[in-house]
């Protein structure tokens, strides 16, 4: 079988979209399938790479609005190297690459959908609801299979999608037993177009975190145009002192950072967040989580077992709750999110397809 594999985003690049994307391109290889990845690049032209052995074509990038890229060209490019695929897997919700893919390929699609609504209280929600109410469900139709990453994906309301949740790789998130610190951390993008992965929230929970537990310290892994902005809040409410500001690290380096971490935080606003991968490889590391109780969250966090949920957009809540996690720590399940355990899956959703038109 000859997979494609469609993504806006693509490692190097941090995110869950990018993992899970990469996990699925090393699954169908491991299984001795062949593999091109198609995503975008920086750059106007088009590039060709590889990735642990897998050749990546990374498409030009002429203009970006929002987080979409965007490019004319790519109709045509997208006919070409996908010419001698079997199956092709796109991933969204970035708007535009894999809808694309839908309307201009030949072989069957797989659609693994990422998200919930897109909307997130901006200017742009009305835009976002008329592709999500319109444009979406004749992409979905398209698709010879849908995905879903969690239930509040909005393939997973169609009735068609099969729930195949990210996973973690074993072998790199595992626990090692190291003593935690009094430490919380936020590892996500600290960009303005990200402001729904609520970072603000968690600095103005600070100054009450702080008089909860004193020796408490915020190191934020990730970088982008926020970072400034942040800090001048932190500096305004007296805890400037209390952050660390990382910058971006590589994915492979990401687990020393949550085996010393106390808690891990992920304060989303929205159900954009339709899975929280931080929150999944903190637990596979041992480390306890708190995340708000919106969107794909509560599927990963189990409030009061393996982590704590609070209200999304709560500075008082969410302090009280990392205070809880810091001082009175939950065991957690390491191994229930291993991507082991999605592989019969995610093979068995392609091959299916495959098998249909072969």
């Amino acid at each position: 079988m000859r997979v494609a594999i469609v993504t806006p985003r693509f490692p190097p690049d941090p995110g869950g979209v990018e993992q899970y994307a990469a996990w699925v391109a090393r699954t169908v290889r491991d299984a001795g399938h062949d593999v091109l990845v198609v995503t975008t690049g920086r750059g106007r032209r088009l590039v060709r790479t590889s990735y642990d052995g897998i050749p990546v074509v990374r498409l030009g990038t002429w203009l970006t609005l929002s987080n979409t890229p965007v490019n004319p060209l790519w109709a045509w490019q997208l006919r070409r190297l996908l010419r001698g695929a079997d199956v092709v897997n796109a991933h969204a919700p970035v708007p535009g690459l894999a809808d694309l893919t839908a309307l201009v390929a030949t072989q069957p699609v797989v659609l693994t959908y990422h998200s919930g609504s897109l909307a997130k209280g901006g200017v742009v929600d009305p835009l976002l609801r008329a592709y999500e109410r319109h444009a979406l469900p004749r992409v979905f139709r398209r698709c010879a299979a849908l995905v879903a990453v969690s239930p509040v994906s909005l393939a997973h309301a169609t009735g068609r999608a099969t729930l195949i949740p990210p996973g973690v790789d074993g072998a790199v998130f595992a626990s090692t037993g190291e003593p935690r610190g009094r430490t919380v951390l936020y590892a996500g993008r600290v960009e303005r177009t990200s402001r729904w992965k609520g970072l603000q929230v968690l600095v103005d929970a600070l100054p009450r975190l702080r008089a909860l537990v004193p020796d408490v310290r915020l190191e934020v892994v990730g970088d982008g145009d926020d970072v400034e902005t942040l800090q001048k809040r932190a500096a305004e409410l007296g805890v400037a002192d209390l952050v660390a500001w990382h910058g971006r690290v590589a994915h492979h380096e990401l687990p020393a950072y949550y085996r010393r971490a106390g808690v891990t935080v992920l304060p989303s606003l929205t159900e954009s967040e339709s899975f929280g991968m931080t929150l999944a490889e903190a637990l596979a590391c041992g480390c306890p989580v708190v995340g708000s109780d919106v969107g794909g969250i509560p599927f990963v966090v189990r409030d009061g077992v393996d982590g704590r949920l609070v209200p999304p957009g709560d500075p008082a809540a969410l302090a009280d709750a990392l205070a809880g996690a810091l001082t009175s720590p939950m065991a957690v399940e390491p191994s229930r999110w291993d991507w082991e355990q999605r592989v019969g899956p995610t093979l068995s959703v392609l091959e299916a397809v495959w098998e249909d038109v072969a």
